[in-house]
């Protein structure tokens, strides 16, 4: 039976290119992006141990940020991100470091 995640003719290997799966979160996080900034919410629609997928909703973005998740989130953690791609209102973003205290 074939799986319909993969079109026919390709391969899974050429589909997948991640060295760590995805997990969809579907949550609401808080980020921060600098000093003066007051903090906004963003949608993270997914996560790694890498990094997340965030729906801004107007945010301009700016290429390094802080996160918070309020609770439990699997592999979501809060720390600092860098942004490695955009496309229209979506960016993801690499976990860089966890909070320290004067974060």
């Amino acid at each position: 039976m074939d799986s319909p995640d993969v079109k026919e003719g390709s391969s899974p290997a050429l589909e997948e290119r991640r060295r760590n799966p995805r997990q969809r979160l579907g949550r609401i996080a808080t980020i921060k992006l600098g000093v003066g900034i007051p903090p906004r919410f963003v949608l993270v629609t997914n996560t790694s141990v890498e990094g997340v997928r965030l729906q801004l909703n107007g945010i301009d973005m700016l290429d390094m940020f802080v996160l918070l998740f309020h609770g439990a989130g699997g592999a979501a953690r809060d720390g600092t991100y860098k942004v490695v791609w955009r496309q229209g209102q979506e960016v993801g973003a690499k976990f860089i470091s966890p909070l320290t205290q004067n974060t």
